[in-house]
């Protein structure tokens, strides 16, 4: 029995739904007339359909972690003499790689609306095809690209500060690297919801440049190994003492960009 239920699930797929969530309840907890409810949603499976699609606009995960911003004045600031050649440029770039993946890390492992956003994938993938299906893809795709595109600029904003480019050998865009950060970052996630070490794994290490030897969480690598690959210094940008000033103001005014 256990393997012909294996088969059926293989076949058909495990299926997410809400059925732990009753209609009276959410009534109950809405403090809202029975009346008024079942004339907005005559069926419950009405309501249940909205209420899938009100998941998809919510579920996506923040873009930007809003310490991440505080943290990377804080790296600056510690290390404040390293604008002022090639090597410690790179060293602080990579420090910042470092410290700000393992929060962006921590703060996605740990957060609901997280594992809210990995049940709706799931969720989605159990919908039957339809309307309700595609609205849900239609929507998720939507945040989805909302979610790339603020850590593009991100991204963008703060290569250009520290003078980097996009490696024009590969022929792309910050969206394309927003985009493999992000996947990396959610495969590790997922895999350590299951296997709790690698939350915990650190390596001591000096790699990428860095200046020196620290502890580097394995969201760390991934993110140091994806940049390094899209990021180049820009033979551009002259490193000058105006230059140097103009990035530390950049730096200590730098903010949470709106959504």
């Amino acid at each position: 029995m256990l393997q012909a239920a294996v088969t059926m699930v293989n076949r058909s797929g495990l299926t997410v739904s809400l059925d732990h969530i009753s209609f009276e309840d959410v009534i109950r907890d809405a403090d809202v007339s029975r009346s008024a409810a079942y004339r907005r949603w005559p069926y419950k499976d009405l309501f249940f359909s909205d209420l899938v699609k009100e998941l998809a606009r919510d579920a996506t995960p923040p873009a930007i972690v809003k310490d991440e911003v505080e943290l990377i004045k804080n790296v600056v600031a510690e290390h404040v003499d390293w604008l002022e050649t090639h090597e410690l440029r790179r060293s602080l770039v990579i420090e910042l790689f470092r410290q700000a993946a393992l929060l962006d890390f921590q703060t996605l492992y740990g957060s609901a609306a997280w594992r809210t956003y990995i049940a709706m994938q799931g969720m989605f993938m159990s919908l039957a095809d339809g309307e309700l299906r595609d609205q849900v893809q239609t929507t998720l795709a939507q945040s989805e690209r909302a979610r790339i595109a603020r850590i593009a600029r991100a991204w963008e904003q703060m290569a250009r500060l520290f003078g980097y480019r996009l490696r024009p050998e590969l022929g792309a865009t910050f969206e394309t690297m927003a985009t493999l950060l992000s996947a990396s970052l959610r495969g590790l996630i997922v895999m350590a919801l299951s296997m709790p070490d690698l939350a915990r794994h650190r390596t001591l290490a000096s790699p990428f440049g860095a200046a020196s030897k620290h502890e580097w969480s394995l969201a760390a690598m991934g993110l140091a190994s994806i940049a390094s690959a899209f990021l180049e210094p820009d033979p551009a940008t002259e490193w000058d003492d105006e230059r140097i000033a103009s990035v530390r103001r950049a730096l200590s005014k730098l903010a949470v960009p709106p959504e």
